[in-house]
């Protein structure tokens, strides 16, 4: 079993969900964020003064999979994500030792 964490654009969200939905993946965790990488903020206009926004707003996604969906949930994530500018985010992929339902006590694979 694996996780998938993604960082994407905010706007770039429902096209995500809708791919993966397509695909079979029945569920996932959302999560606002914010944070910075080359693109290193940028600098806003607010009533007449520059400011500097260091930390950009992303979305973080949280998938538990099984192993052989990694590649395909992958690439759907990237060909639904990517608009070709710096800031598209990043994907990791982490081994999951356990997963237990709460409310069923299922574990492992049945639990996700």
């Amino acid at each position: 079993m694996k996780l998938i964490t993604a960082i994407i654009k905010p706007f770039k969200l429902d096209d995500v969900r809708e791919a993966l939905s397509e695909i079979g993946i029945e569920g996932l965790t959302l999560s606002e964020v914010k944070g910075f990488g080359r693109q290193k903020g940028h600098t806003e206009l607010y009533r007449g003064a520059e400011y500097q926004v260091d930390f950009l707003p992303k979305i973080k996604l949280e998938i538990g999979i099984h192993d052989e969906l990694v590649e395909r949930v992958i690439e759907t994530i990237i060909n639904s994500a990517n608009t070709g500018k710096i800031g598209d985010g990043k994907i990791f992929v982490t081994n999951i030792e356990e997963i237990i339902r709460i409310r069923t006590g299922e574990t492992g694979s049945e639990a996700i």
